[in-house]
């Protein structure tokens, strides 16, 4: 129901594409040279190509000495972490071709204190020209644990040559069997009473492999050896819990050989396995119980009784009420709406989510859209309208000025990171609760998440092209902007927002079929699991959320409730849109109606009579823990005109189409604040029966229905007493003024 509004005109879009270079890509490393010259605590670094091809996008990384940090000079722009230093240049030198150098354009930086810098590197080669070196061969390589069927293996780090060790390659004979980050490895499925020979090899991030550790060989056990188990573990007991895991203890078994691992049971599924007495069980889901048993194993593979069952739940996602606002990217332009005023209106210290819309589907390579900016064509019922749209432009490109910063700095245009995604590092700085998640689809962009979702293979592509995309932040090149890492640490999970699987009342052209309802849970599923995987290496819990419809028919249709609250973590409930003009007269553009009520109004003529009550009843009597759901609001009104006096105060009286909206191309919607800025003579009206707003200028006149700081209380209230996680609003740019958002905070307190 809800109409995604147009990002960009026509003209604008070939505009920005027209005056955007392309250029070719990087050659492998190796052609380029880079030369400091280092004057007090001014670095220079003078790169030339000596190869015979162009080099694009390069950059030069380097180690300080811990406590000195760079910052940017001239012609590139520095970021750093921790000892690491990265030097992005300046768009006009970032393309190097055969024979140049960066000369008299050469990128600089300062340096707050004197230091040599070390460990130079451009396009990831030696800065001087010299060949990379590989690691050293791992030492005092051991078998840690051996049973019937496995063998743990332990080994000293190896040395780090040219570039640092990414991991290690544990051969079983000649073959690869595992590949870990760490010096530990188990390799399971072994031939009990058979002998194995083990290496290991380090290989650095470029993938080159150090010489191999001396070869170790390993006799699995003879199971006949030892027949008798372990004792059961004792007193299982959950010691904390958050929303994504739970920790477990229990006291330790006995055996005759020694207990050489634990095994901790989810259900009747392996979850963990431990060598000591603690486990901590992650990729839960927020707000559930689960039931665990151990069991313990000796060295023989022989397996003890199971421990006592316990049941131990994940908390919320939050603590007391979510408040989720949707930021549009599109806000910045006729809105006039920018990441600033979430700040300056005290919006962001009341939010606990922020979610970024939208990002696109590439329609060709079936993967998260970055580095475009192509507007949607003027026609909403055109079936190619979104396809291969984006705007890189509003999201990372263009600069924003001191008047438009989060913190009053504004951008140079040589950053490599601009736009609202620099806004929103800087709001999260300025506010370290706020979750921000990107969302993918809408009512636009979502034509394509059928096929995304259709295969095994297509939804691993899909989902790991959307963590590399948004979540390790390797956004695509655009006007100077963006590249490998540049938006890493902005997202803190995904919103999916597809509307509608399994139904062909989504956008026109929509992509969609009957096999959508179980595929969406195995792209949530899939969604889980590699946000988990990744989570694992930075020690961070990913979200995951999804827009889900008010329709009990499109709910039943494309949403498998008992299954996809195992992956997701909140469904934020369509709450409004339940009845409107539409902005082409395509929708109902005769008869006025509420589109947002709490209850059902006994006036309502439709058959399908929508409900706040009913939408939330639709996923509740179906077993969903009301934890996982926040109810929507409309930070904005639709409205007709022409509307007949009559019924109560213009409540369901015929009309000639949609009002005038806020912008020409968006007839029949209005943000809030402009709503009840901008319609003279609209009388307020409040239908205390259906809980429900609206304002009529009169017979003949306008008449529209939206969200106030009455229906909210109302309605937070209502929420509050059926034990609901919270509130979601679409959209922020609507409550220029706050008005809404202080109503929301008040109501959930």
């Amino acid at each position: 129901m809800r109409r995604t509004l147009r990002r960009l005109l026509i003209a604008f879009a070939t505009l920005l594409l027209a005056t955007t270079s392309f250029s070719p890509p990087a050659l492998a490393a190796g052609s380029l040279k880079a030369t400091l010259v280092l004057t007090g605590n001014t670095g220079e670094y003078t790169v030339t190509n000596s190869g015979t091809a162009a080099v694009s996008n390069w950059a030069i990384t380097f180690q300080l000495p811990s406590g000195v940090t760079a910052t940017s000079g001239q012609h590139g722009t520095i970021s750093q972490s921790g000892t690491s230093v990265t030097l992005t240049p300046a768009y006009y030198i970032a393309t190097l071709q055969p024979g140049r150098s960066t000369y008299p354009y050469s990128p600089t930086f300062q340096l707050s204190s004197a230091a040599q810098p070390t460990q130079c590197r451009v396009d990831n080669a030696n800065c001087d020209g010299s060949p990379d070196t590989p690691p050293s061969a791992p030492g005092n390589l051991r078998a840690t644990v051996k049973t019937t069927t496995t063998v743990s293996l332990a080994w000293n780090a190896s040395a780090a040559g040219s570039l640092p060790v990414a991991g290690y390659d544990v051969y079983k004979g000649t073959a690869v069997a595992a590949s870990v980050t760490g010096t530990t490895a188990t390799l399971s499925g072994l031939t009990a009473n058979t002998s194995y020979t083990f290496t290991v090899k380090a290989k650095d991030t470029k993938g080159t492999a150090s010489p191999a550790s001396a070869p170790l060989t390993v006799t699995t056990n003879n199971p006949g050896d030892d027949t008798q188990p372990p004792t059961a573990p004792g007193n299982l007991r959950s010691t904390a819990a958050d929303s994504g895991s739970v920790t477990l203890a229990w006291n330790a078994s006995t055996d005759n050989t020694g207990v050489v691992a634990y095994d901790v049971y989810r259900g009747g599924s392996l979850a963990a396995t431990v060598t000591t007495t603690t486990a901590k069980v992650s990729g839960l889901a927020p707000s559930t119980s689960y039931t665990f048993t151990v069991k313990a194993r000796d060295a023989y593979d022989n397996a003890s009784a199971a421990s006592n069952t316990l049941t131990a739940s994940t908390t919320d996602i939050v603590s007391g009420y979510a408040r989720v606002g949707y930021f549009v990217q599109w806000g910045i332009y006729g809105r006039q709406f920018f990441v600033k005023n979430l700040q300056t209106s005290g919006a962001a210290s009341k939010l606990t989510h922020l979610l970024y819309a939208f990002q696109n589907i590439d329609p060709v390579n079936l993967t998260c859209l970055s580095g475009v900016t192509k507007g949607t064509t003027a026609n909403p019922q055109d079936p190619n309208q979104g396809d291969g749209a984006g705007d890189a432009e509003a999201d990372y490109s263009r600069p924003m000025s001191a008047a438009q910063s989060v913190d009053g700095v504004g951008d140079t245009g040589w950053e490599s990171l601009r736009g609202n995604f620099n806004q929103l590092k800087k709001l999260k700085a300025a506010n370290p609760n706020l979750k921000v998640l990107v969302s993918l689809g809408g009512w636009t962009y979502s034509k394509y998440f059928s096929d995304v979702a259709a295969t095994d293979a297509s939804r691993k592509k899909f989902v790991s092209s959307c963590v590399d995309t948004w979540i390790k932040g390797n956004i695509a090149p655009y006007g100077g902007a963006g590249g490998p890492g540049t938006a890493a640490g902005i997202f803190d999970g995904i919103d999916i927002d597809w509307e509608w699987p399994g139904s062909p009342d989504g956008h026109p052209g929509n992509h969609w079929n009957a096999n959508d309802k179980q595929n969406l849970t195995a792209l949530l599923a899939e969604f889980r699991t590699q946000l988990d995987a990744y989570g694992t290496t930075t020690g961070k819990r990913y979200q995951l959320q999804a827009f889900t419809p008010a329709d009990p028919g499109k709910v039943s249709g494309g949403w498998e409730v008992d299954k996809i609250f195992q992956y997701l973590d909140v469904a934020n409930v369509q709450g409004y849109d339940f009845h409107g003009a539409g902005s082409d007269n395509s929708w109902e553009p005769n008869r006025t109606g509420h589109q947002g009520n709490l209850y059902a109004d006994a006036d309502d003529p439709y058959t399908t009579k929508f409900s706040v009550e009913a939408a939330i009843k639709a996923y509740t009597d179906k077993g969903v823990n009301p934890r996982k759901l926040t109810l929507g609001l409309a930070f904005y009104g639709r409205g007709w005109q022409g509307v007949a006096a009559g019924g109560k105060n213009g409540e369901w009286q015929s009309a000639t189409g949609a009002a005038p909206g806020q912008f020409a191309e968006e007839a029949g919607t209005r943000g809030y604040s402009n709503l009840i800025a901008s319609v003279p003579g609209c009388t307020i009206y409040h239908d205390t029966a259906a809980v429900a707003t609206s304002c009529y200028t009169g017979n003949n006149g306008q008449w529209w229905t939206f969200d106030d700081a009455w229906s909210i209380a109302a309605k937070t209230a209502w929420l509050k007493s059926k034990g609901l996680l919270g509130v979601m609003a679409w959209e922020m740019s609507g409550d220029s003024g706050g008005t809404l958002m202080n109503a929301v905070d008040g109501g959930l307190k």
